[in-house]
C-alpha cells in the first residue's frame, strides 16, 4: 500500500516536467527537437550553424526535389523573407542504382570526404557542398541536413510556426 502512495508523487513530478516535441524514426534516432521559442521568431540550430527569422518577415516556405549531375537527388526546403537572404536547407540522396561500380565510387568518395574532414576537424556530413563558381549564390544561407527525416521535421516546424504565429526553436544534434 505504501509503495502505491510513493508512486503518485513521482508520477506527478514527471507529468509536470516541461515537455517538448521530439520526432523519432522507428530506429529511435532523433529527427529533430522542437521547443517553444522566442515570441514571433522561428529558430533552427543545426550542426552546420544556426538560422533565426522573424515570422512576419517570411514570404514563402517551399519544398522541392530535383536531380543534379551524377544522379544525386536533392531534397530542398527554401525559406524566403522580406530581407535580402534566402535560407536553403537540403538533404543529398545518393543515386539509387544496383550497379556495384557506382556504389563503390560513391562509398569511396564518402570515405575520402570523411578522411579529409578528420584531418581538418570538419564534419563533412553537414558541410554544404558547392562547385565554385557555378553553385555560389549571393545572399543565400545554406544548411545541409543528414537525413530526409530531419528535413521533413524542419519544414513542418517552420510551417507550423509561420501559420500559428508562435515562435519555435528547432534543433538537430
Amino acid at each position: 500500500m505504501m509503495k502505491a502512495f510513493a508512486f503518485f508523487p513521482l508520477a506527478a513530478l514527471l507529468l509536470s516536467a516541461p515537455l517538448h516535441a521530439q520526432n523519432t524514426d522507428p530506429s529511435g534516432e532523433t529527427k529533430g527537437t522542437e521547443t517553444e521559442g522566442p515570441r514571433r521568431f522561428w529558430q533552427a540550430t543545426l550542426p552546420g550553424g544556426s538560422y533565426m527569422v522573424a515570422l512576419d518577415r517570411i514570404c514563402s516556405i517551399s519544398e522541392q526535389t530535383y536531380i543534379v549531375d551524377g544522379g544525386v537527388v536533392v531534397h530542398e526546403v527554401n525559406i524566403d523573407t522580406n530581407g535580402q537572404a534566402l535560407a536553403r536547407f537540403y538533404y543529398l540522396e545518393p543515386p539509387s542504382t544496383n550497379t556495384s561500380t557506382l556504389n563503390e565510387a560513391v562509398d569511396r568518395a564518402k570515405q575520402l570526404l570523411d578522411e579529409a574532414g578528420k584531418r581538418t576537424g570538419t564534419d563533412t556530413q553537414t558541410m554544404v557542398l558547392k562547385k565554385f563558381p557555378e553553385t555560389t549564390h549571393a545572399k543565400c544561407i545554406e544548411f545541409r541536413m543528414t537525413s530526409r527525416e530531419e528535413l521533413d521535421a524542419l519544414i513542418k516546424s517552420a510551417k507550423d510556426a509561420w501559420e500559428s504565429g508562435k515562435g519555435r526553436k528547432f534543433s538537430v544534434k
